[in-house]
């Protein structure tokens, strides 16, 4: 089944805790969230892995992939559809030896020389940002804005998804910019309605 990017939903403990983790996915993919990314940067792997494997129970029939961000134990043991690496994650062909071929393996990409530098044998898709400044994720590199991600995008030899402080009235630049669609956090995770909000980026 080909991997489906338009619209990349990562998860956030904080953002997510008002209506709790599940039914905020659960709702995210009625409104059209294609990829779940589990993203819990204080949790244990145990905590993550049962977290990842109720969201991969609600998530079972939708089509909708679940991947596991920075841990590839955690993306193991609770049986997920893949991991996604930043650039400080590890050896990216270690972990695809790991998971096997079938599984989906992204990686962040913040700027050209890390492009140049990856092996696309590897890896499923890329994800380019930070397009704009962001609160979810401190020290984050310098801002690409759509410029910066459409001359990332021209050069890539992968599908990307583009992150970084997007909003739904941003999704037809970033895909004008050549990105399969947006990753997002807080446009959906901290809205009332997880829903409606994941609704309105194909509005």
């Amino acid at each position: 089944m080909p991997l489906d990017l338009s619209l990349y939903l990562v998860t956030d403990p904080e953002l997510c805790s008002r209506h709790g983790l599940v039914e905020t996915v659960v709702a995210a993919v009625r409104g059209g969230v294609t990829v779940v990314q589990l993203r819990d940067k204080r949790a244990s792997d145990d905590e993550m892995i049962d977290q990842a494997c109720r969201l991969k129970a609600a998530l079972a029939g939708s089509g909708v992939p679940l991947i596991v961000n920075d841990r590839l134990a955690v993306a193991l043991e609770s049986g997920a559809d893949g991991l996604h690496m930043g650039q400080d994650d590890g050896d990216v062909a270690a972990a695809r030896a790991a998971l096997g071929q079938s599984a989906i393996l992204g990686l962040s990409v913040q700027n050209h020389e890390q492009l140049s530098c990856l092996d696309p044998t590897t890896l499923d898709y890329l994800g380019f940002g930070p397009v704009f400044a962001t609160s979810t994720k401190r020290n984050h590199a310098t801002p690409l804005g759509f410029d910066g991600l459409a001359a990332l995008v021209a050069a890539s030899p992968l599908p990307a998804v583009a992150i970084g402080g997007l909003k739904a009235e941003h999704a037809a630049a970033v895909r004008a910019a050549g990105a399969k669609g947006p990753a997002v956090v807080s446009a959906i995770c901290g809205q009332p309605d997880a829903e409606a909000a994941a609704r309105a980026f194909f509005a």
